[in-house]
Parts: C-alpha cells; structure tokens; sequence
C-alpha cells in the first residue's frame, strides 16, 4: 500500500499533466478527482494540490509505477485531444519514474492505436515485462 504522501504525488502528477496543454478541461478534472476519491484521499487536500508545486516521490514497487503512468495516460486521452507536450511529459516522467524507455514509447503506440485508448493489463504489464529479458 502507498503511504498518503505517496497518493498526493501521484495526483499532482495528473494534475501536472493535465495543465501541461495550457488548460484544465472538465473531463480531465472529473478523471483526477475520481482517482482522488479511489485512494481516500481528502477533499479539501486533493483542492489544496491545485494550487502548490508538486513534489515528485518515485514508488517502490515497479507494479505501482506502472499503473500510475498508465492512469497517467488514460488522462492525457479522456479529453479528445492529445496535446505533442502531454506525449513529451508522459515520456520523461515515465523515465523519472525508472520505467523502461522502450516500453514507455510501446504503451504510448498501443494505446494511439486502440479505439478505446485502453490497454488489457496483461497486455500493459506484458510490455514492461518484455523489456526486462
């Protein structure tokens, strides 16, 4: 389990991401707060993030990295448009987070390419996998 230090950095990711094109849109909004409210996370500090620089904590199990960078990516599309910098961002934090270059540019592809911009998990966690042979 992630601490709640943990959880705040891993929504000020998304929220990061979610400015990076120059505005916060509604669906983007609803999509940060949802995941606030799946990890219990308080109304008032989860508002509070809004509005304070975000501090950057790298979690230790490689699982939990992926999944956030996965949410990560589900946010750059729940708005319709995918912006060139929220590609760059997702790519070097991705990298920050000790994921995997290649399998960073290969979820980012399949997920361009899915109707859904969904990936199975197995399909997502088969990725990081391959890269570890």
């Amino acid at each position: 389990m992630i601490t709640y230090k943990e959880k705040l950095s891993l929504l000020g990711d998304m929220i990061e991401l979610s400015k990076v094109d120059g505005q916060l849109h509604e669906r983007e909004y609803e999509f940060i707060k949802m995941v606030s409210e799946e990890l219990k996370v308080r109304a008032e500090d989860f508002q509070e993030l809004f509005s304070i620089p975000n501090e950057l904590l790298v979690l230790k199990s490689e699982f939990a990295r992926i999944e956030h960078f996965y949410r990560l990516a589900l946010l750059s599309h729940c708005d319709n448009h995918h912006h060139e910098r929220e590609h760059e961002f997702m790519y070097h934090l991705g990298l920050k987070l000790g994921l995997n270059p290649f399998a960073i540019k290969r979820v980012l592809l399949e997920m361009e390419k899915s109707p859904s911009r969904m990936i199975e998990a197995d399909k997502l966690l088969g990725i990081f996998k391959e890269q570890h042979n």
